[in-house]
């Protein structure tokens, strides 16, 4: 890696969050600059629209002007989170790949927590123990992660929580399909990588609306927890006796 290699890149999905997007740069920018990587070595935030309609296009543009460190790419239309995921780690480049929402529910400070843990684990993943949200949000989480556990064992207790830090070799091991961004754990683990995770604070939804509910965030996960269980059972396993 040379000095001009980003030491971090930052991958956020962003699906109408107009009036979120100022201050969670404004976050991530700070915490970091705060970084003692990047003092010698520079960082990206790459955010990327999912077809937004509320005029986060724009403001994401305006936003790319001003600060080099950030990098915009457009969907066409609204393809879904896994996509959009899936295309910001494709165009990225640093060593850690951090992953977060742009509905400013997670702490970017959080992130800082997350880090030094990569020195030991391949993901490292957030753990929000005092959800902040609606009833039928977090029942329905709560029910998809139990059964997920039950049939992955991947000793996760939230996979959803979308602050997640990733060394690069996992994300160029996993292959992603449509839903399966719910499962990095399991992922991760299945073809031999290490995964912990960690506390983080988590806040109430200000501005904007949830991109989830009932239908897809429980019976569309348990319905690609199927394809999951029998990716585990089939992954290719081996070790070669000379190497």
């Amino acid at each position: 890696m040379t000095p001009s290699t980003p030491w971090a890149s930052v991958i956020i999905p962003i699906k109408d969050e107009r009036d979120n997007l100022s201050p969670l740069l404004a976050s991530l920018l700070k915490v970091l600059d705060s970084h003692e990587h990047s003092r010698s070595r520079p960082f990206e935030i790459i955010l990327v629209d999912d077809g937004s309609s509320d005029g986060s296009s724009e403001e994401l543009d305006r936003l790319a002007t001003l600060h080099p460190q950030v990098k915009v790419f457009h969907f066409d239309r609204n393809y879904g989170k896994t996509c959009a995921l899936d295309a910001g780690f494709r165009r990225s480049s640093g060593e850690i790949i951090i992953q977060i929402d742009g509905d400013l529910q997670q702490d970017s400070e959080d992130i800082l927590k997350l880090l030094p843990l990569t020195a030991t684990h391949d993901l490292v993943c957030g753990w929000r123990q005092q959800r902040q949200d609606g009833i039928v949000k977090m029942i329905s989480s709560r029910i998809a992660n139990r059964v997920r556990n039950f049939f992955t064992h991947d000793g996760v207790h939230d996979t959803g929580c979308p602050l997640k830090v990733f060394r690069r070799p996992v994300l160029e091991r996993i292959r992603l399909y449509e839903g399966m961004h719910r499962f990095f754990p399991a992922l991760a683990l299945m073809h031999g990588f290490t995964v912990t995770e960690v506390p983080v604070r988590h806040y109430p939804r200000i501005h904007g609306l949830s991109k989830y509910g009932m239908g897809n965030r429980l019976f569309k996960s348990l319905y690609d927890l199927i394809a999951v269980r029998w990716m585990m059972d089939r992954v290719l396993r081996y070790k070669l006796r000379d190497e």
